[in-house]
Order: C-alpha cells, then sequence, then structure tokens
C-alpha cells in the first residue's frame, strides 16, 4: 500500500492490516471454527476469536505483514494466545474433568479437546521453539493457521519436503512430550 500525502508509515501500515484483515476475514473465521471444533468448553465463537485475534494484533502497534501468508501467520499466533488465554481462565475456575489427548492427524481436524490439553500442547510448543524453532512456527502454523504444506513452505522459505519432514518430525516429538504429561 502506497502512502498518501500527509500520511505517516504507522498510518499505512495500520491501513495494510485492515486491508489485510477484510480480504482474509471468513478464511480466518473458518480456520478459527476447526481450531475449536468438539471443545465442549469453549466461550469464545469463532468469530469472537477473529475478532479477539484481531484486537490482539492492532495493539501490537509495529505489525508489519509482508503478504496474505505471512498475515495469516500473525494472526495464529495471535489465535494461538487468545485460545491459551480462554484456556487459562477456564482452568483457573474448573480444574480436571475428562481429559483427552490431543492428536495431530494429516487433516487437522482433530483439536484440543479440553483446556488442560490446550495449555499442554501450548507448553510442549514453547520447549519445542527452543530446540527446533522453524518446527514450533511450522506446526502453530498449520494448527492454529491452517497453512497448507505450500503456505507453510513459502512463509518459512523451505521446500514443501522439508516441511513435510518436519511436520513428521514434530508430531511425534509432540506426541512424545503430550504422552509424558499424562
Amino acid at each position: 500500500m502506497r502512502i498518501s500525502p500527509g500520511q505517516t508509515v504507522m498510518e499505512s501500515d495500520r491501513q495494510s492490516l485492515d486491508h489485510l484483515f477484510s480480504v482474509t476475514y471468513e478464511e480466518l473465521r473458518r480456520l478459527a471454527s476447526s481450531v475449536q471444533r468438539g471443545d465442549p468448553s469453549v466461550t469464545l465463537s469463532p468469530t469472537a476469536l477473529v475478532n479477539e485475534a484481531w484486537l490482539k494484533l492492532s495493539d501490537a502497534g509495529a505489525v508489519h505483514a509482508t503478504s496474505r501468508t505471512h498475515f495469516k501467520r500473525l494472526a495464529a499466533r495471535a489465535m494461538r494466545q487468545v485460545l491459551i488465554e480462554a484456556a487459562r481462565r477456564r482452568n483457573a475456575q474448573k480444574r480436571g474433568g475428562g481429559m483427552t489427548p490431543v492428536t495431530f492427524d494429516e487433516t487437522l481436524t482433530d483439536t484440543a479437546k479440553c483446556a488442560d490439553d490446550l495449555l499442554a500442547l501450548d507448553t510442549a510448543l514453547d520447549e519445542l521453539a527452543r530446540i527446533e524453532p522453524r518446527q514450533a512456527m511450522m506446526v502453530e502454523s498449520r494448527f492454529f493457521g491452517g497453512l497448507d504444506v505450500a503456505e507453510t513452505a513459502e512463509l518459512l522459505g523451505v521446500s514443501e519436503a522439508t516441511i513435510l519432514r518436519d511436520w513428521r518430525a514434530a508430531k511425534a516429538w509432540l506426541s512424545r512430550e503430550l504422552s509424558r504429561e499424562r
């Protein structure tokens, strides 16, 4: 987006983000719905999740999305943060109850079933980020952002074969870590 006379760089960045949000809104809403599917304790609707994520992004101030894929990556991070905050609130109110493990299948339709699972996934992703940052970013982008293999490869600047290899390795590592917490 071009900066018009009298417009600051910050205003231009905000307009660019507003534009990206408007063109990706329905897709983000669909992704938010798939992330939350099957969780009976969810208190945020997909629309509310996308809106909360947008508020988090817009409050960040200096967020620069360079492409639609990059914006989806930023939105995935924001949705993860919103979901984790909501899970922590739910956990603070109510402990335990029917824990179901988080699983990762190729279609990404299985999702965190309760606040405890989401919090365990968040902790495991943070640990994975310490040892394999690219794999953690890839999992976050695919699981929370719904990016496909090609989009993830483009975002991370690697081949699709590398993403598939990393996906298998990250799923195995996360499954092992999550099973240790049970």
